[in-house]
């Protein structure tokens, strides 16, 4: 039997890259998508040196096309997914009464979009026990508004989380956010491996008792 696999979309050095690291601890080959090639170069050389494959590409998730295209091609060449974990976000420092339309119909197709690109293209490689997994933050309840699409964005993926839980239980697949309420930091109980193993607690939570969302408070 072949290795599970967990596809990181919006991989990067960050929480993304504590993700990946997480799973493949625990014996999971591991597929990446982000916009930086050299990230990307960098993250796959630390997971093969813990015995991961690893594969990566290069998408803009507001390209529906080319990220959809992506997240098959990863599939058609594992021939399953097992985890899809979501990451990005758009961080729009703008003057809320200058905001434009445009501008956060922009960040909210990145931050919640492609969350349902991602999943669109993964589902026909999940199966029952697959997990969707997404990184969330108290911005969706106490939102800045110096940076109002964030906090836009983290609402309508914790919703997006929720109806896609609803809608996938019935092929035994879950999804679950993880609410970070704290800032992320290099030293504390913010860390991005801190964060990740709270990821990982979440997708290995026990079925009778799923959460679609769970808080991570440190």
């Amino acid at each position: 039997m072949s290795r599970p696999v967990v596809v990181v979309v919006g991989a990067g050095p960050g929480v993304s890259g504590s993700v990946a690291r997480r799973f493949a601890r625990e014996g999971y080959d591991v597929a990446l998508l982000g916009i930086d090639e050299e990230q990307l170069l960098t993250l796959a050389g630390e997971l093969g040196e813990l015995g991961a494959t690893v594969g990566h590409a290069v998408a803009d998730l507001t390209d529906t096309e080319a990220a959809t295209a992506a997240v098959r091609r990863f599939g058609e060449h594992t021939g399953r997914i097992d985890v899809l974990h979501f990451n990005p976000s758009a961080f729009r420092d703008r003057d809320l009464l200058e905001l434009t339309v445009p501008e956060l119909l922009e960040d909210v197709a990145l931050g919640v979009g492609g969350l349902l690109t991602a999943v669109q293209a993964a589902w026909p490689f999940m199966s029952a026990g697959g997990r969707i997994t997404a990184t969330g933050s108290m911005a969706a309840d106490e939102p800045w508004h110096r940076a109002a699409t964030l906090g836009v964005q983290k609402a309508g993926l914790r919703n997006l989380v929720h109806s896609l839980d609803a809608a996938l239980v019935g092929d035994g697949i879950r999804a679950v956010s993880v609410t970070v309420r704290g800032t992320l930091a290099r030293e504390g109980a913010f860390t991005p491996d801190r964060v990740a193993e709270a990821v990982w607690a979440a997708a290995t939570q026990d079925e009778g008792t799923w959460r679609s969302e769970v808080p991570y408070a440190g």
